[in-house]
């Protein structure tokens, strides 16, 4: 990644269309943090994802009042409760497109949308798609510990063959999803992977995909240490590496080729691409909502 925290903070304002003022006072990471604690297991990769995006909160310094964190269901999914911004936490697989929604309805928010690899890609896999394809200005992190932590340990779309679970319990015969070739094929103008005990490049990948003007993916290997027994810290330790140093990130074939490494898990942006971004498409068509906001509480009162 180039550049630093600092580049990001000035940068921040000039024409990236980020929910800050250039004279705003600068913000830290606990001014995201809610009164909420985390209750995740002790040692769980989520931990570090949090900080992450608190981190990547406060180097842009988002107004938490104009930022919005999306969720669906599982322990990922928890995010909303611990962030002293606007939260929704939905429907299992849902939370894409009620990111989407969010920012359709008013554009002026920063959308952040959180989840883990079953609730992206098993009942949620058709949404990430048609949001890649649309290229809405959002932000998908998703946490990837290759198992379903919250129902207690069965096998994900993204557990490797063999993985053995409670769903499995001699070992899983299905091929596992890679969610960067996914996302790349898809067409997301934003496509990186980090690692939830790598902080600083995980911060910056934060940071730089909500700075992105588009759909932005992030994939983060966060280990299960309560039903994983395989991907754990170790496991990842001698697996994890930069990207090579002289990757282009405007090189699709070559981030589909690094992504497809089956003995090494790269980490650091595979691919950016700029691309005209969907509310803007609206505002050129005349159909967005930006200039009529819409009135919940006039709806919730009309139809209850």
């Amino acid at each position: 990644m180039s550049g630093g925290m600092g580049e990001l903070c000035r940068s921040a304002s000039e024409g990236s269309g980020i929910a800050t003022a250039p004279d705003a006072v600068p913000r830290k990471s606990a001014d995201y943090k809610s009164q909420l604690k985390p209750i995740w297991c002790p040692g769980c990769g989520d931990y570090g994802v949090l900080n992450s995006v608190y981190g990547g909160l406060a180097a842009l310094n988002l107004d938490p009042d104009r930022t919005v964190v999306v969720s669906g269901i599982g322990c990922s999914s928890r995010f909303p409760g611990f962030m002293r911004t606007y939260g929704f936490h939905g429907a299992h697989g849902r939370a894409v497109p009620v990111g989407i929604g969010v920012k359709v309805a008013n554009p002026s928010l920063e959308v952040l949308i959180v989840g883990g690899d079953g609730d992206g890609f098993s009942i949620g896999g058709n949404h990430p798609a048609h949001a890649a394809r649309r290229n809405v200005n959002v932000t998908y992190v998703v946490m990837d510990n290759q198992i379903y932590g919250l129902t207690k340990g069965q096998v994900s779309p993204t557990s490797p063959p063999g993985s053995k679970a409670k769903s499995a319990p001699y070992g899983t015969v299905e091929a596992a999803i890679n969610p960067l070739l996914l996302m790349l094929a898809y067409g997301a103008t934003y496509v990186a992977r980090g690692y939830a005990s790598q902080a600083k490049q995980l911060t910056e990948l934060v940071a730089n995909g909500i700075r992105h003007q588009g759909f932005s993916f992030i994939q983060v290997l966060s280990p299960c240490v309560t039903f994983n027994k395989t991907a754990t810290y170790d496991y990842f330790k001698e697996r994890v590496a930069l990207l090579p140093e002289g990757h282009d990130p405007h090189d699709l074939v070559d981030a589909m080729r690094l992504a497809n490494e089956e003995e090494t898990f790269y980490t650091g942006l595979f691919f950016e691409a700029d691309r005209p971004e969907y509310t803007e498409g609206l505002v050129r068509t005349g159909r967005s909502t930006t200039a009529a906001p819409i009135e919940v509480e006039r709806l919730i009162r009309q139809y209850s």
